[in-house]
């Protein structure tokens, strides 16, 4: 692959590696000059209005954060909702609309293509077709072996970190000789864990899939066309020796690039990127809920990052998930559009969805269901008070719905990470909820 094309595109995984946590501080600024029409001179006279606070977006800030509302117009906070059915039905129906996931279907049956043991537990790597894109999804399923009886099931959620080239394998391990870039992504963020593994250990069927645009549902090289110029050229790059570091570094800069590209083209095909998303989660989880090893009445999902932001809105709008743990993805729409908006994937974002519900709300669509929500306080991905807004916001949803032993929200100090407390402080929770 022709590497050179992509130096300078910074990926969000460089990101999160190098930047430092910095709670955001706005200085004030001094008024300005206007300019004279007539002259095209400063004048002293006039001047321009004044911002009151530094902005990703600089001066329109303060106008833009005025447009969203303290409560949103379907939030069950809101006065006017009493009945958690009424506000249900009414909440849900308007985010599935904003959300416009596709109807897609499985056009294939679910294959077993390998079966194993590894580790103390059974392996099964499956795949299926669906109707959307030309890659067969492929997932890992893991349970205790010789397990006979039905267990509890989790949909595991990997994460994004600027890594499209994987998807499943960064919480899985299937072998002793897994790439070495999985064992440094699993060391980063999952202190040596591949926490798939661990909680099936522990009596539970979990698969974990690659989802849209990761893994083996990456957009190929090969198949790109059309794009001129600009980082998400793929002029010169092919999918070959794809497994070498340096190519994988390559594909994963050009993905960043051209996440723009593929979301726009979305908004234009009627759908979004969490829709779509969402609509190949729920897909998965239709599978896995289907299998006879499985108690299909107690199922939950689970994941980190990205993986936190797909759970954010598959338990929201799926109530299959009897109990849900999001991690490391939970603030509120203000921190994204004032601070972080540039730290984040397009898979976030629904056009007008902040309108009608706060950002947590969106997992707050599945209150009384049980549901943890794990934070790290230096996680440079959001700030601190918006992580504690979210927190509060969830709080005030379940407490209204006498259900505050159903949700919880913890905090760690370091960065953005899942490590070993965070794991064993979410596999209790599920062994609480699904399992008691």
């Amino acid at each position: 692959m022709d590497k050179t094309k992509n130096e300078g595109v910074k990926s969000r995984r460089d990101f999160i590696k190098k930047s430092a946590f910095a709670c955001a501080s706005f200085p004030f600024i001094s008024r300005v000059g206007a300019i004279n029409p007539l002259n095209n001179e400063l004048s002293s006279n006039t001047t321009m209005n004044t911002i009151k606070n530094k902005s990703i977006i600089g001066g329109y800030g303060d106008w833009a954060a005025g447009l969203v509302k303290e409560v949103p117009e379907l939030s069950f906070r809101n006065d006017k909702y009493k009945s958690i059915d009424s506000w249900k039905s009414e909440a849900l129906q308007k985010v599935e609309v904003l959300v416009a996931a596709p109807k897609l279907k499985v056009t294939s049956k679910v294959r077993i293509d390998k079966k194993y043991v590894y580790d103390g537990l059974q392996v099964e790597e499956l795949s299926w077709q669906i109707s959307s894109g030309t890659q067969r999804t492929q997932a890992i399923l893991l349970k205790p072996e010789g397990a006979k009886e039905k267990l509890p099931a989790i949909l595991g959620l990997h994460d994004h970190g600027g890594n499209k080239y994987f998807g499943k394998r960064k919480i899985t391990k299937v072998s002793d000789d897994g790439h070495p870039l999985m064992a440094e992504h699993q060391k980063q963020y999952y202190e040596d864990f591949a926490w798939a593994n661990e909680i099936a250990k522990r009596g539970y069927v979990v698969m974990v899939h690659d989802v849209f645009t990761f893994g083996s549902r990456r957009v190929l090289l090969d198949e790109i066309d059309g794009i001129l110029w600009g980082g998400a050229n793929a002029e010169g790059l092919s999918d070959k020796d794809s497994e070498a570091a340096e190519n994988i570094e390559t594909y994963n800069n050009w993905a960043t690039a051209h996440e723009h590209v593929l979301s726009k083209s979305l908004f234009c095909a009627g759908t979004t990127w969490p829709g779509v998303t969402f609509a190949e989660d729920q897909i998965a989880l239709n599978i896995l809920a289907e299998r006879t090893d499985v108690n299909e009445n107690n199922l939950g999902c689970a994941g980190l990052s990205g993986g936190g932001l797909r759970t954010n809105y598959l338990a929201g709008l799926d109530h299959r998930i009897k109990c849900a743990v999001s991690v490391g993805f939970m603030s509120t729409w203000q921190d994204f559009l004032l601070h972080k908006a540039f730290t984040h994937t397009w898979m976030l974002y629904a056009p007008l969805l902040s309108k009608y519900i706060e950002f947590p709300e969106l997992i707050g669509l599945r209150a009384p269901l049980p549901t943890l929500v794990l934070n790290n306080n230096q996680d440079s991905l959001y700030t601190l008070p918006e992580m504690k807004k979210a927190d509060v916001i969830l709080s005030s949803v379940y407490e209204k719905m006498g259900a505050s032993e159903k949700y919880k929200a913890n905090f760690y100090d370091g960065p953005h990470k899942f490590d070993n407390q965070m794991q064993l402080d979410a596999f209790n929770w599920f062994d609480k909820w699904l399992k008691g």
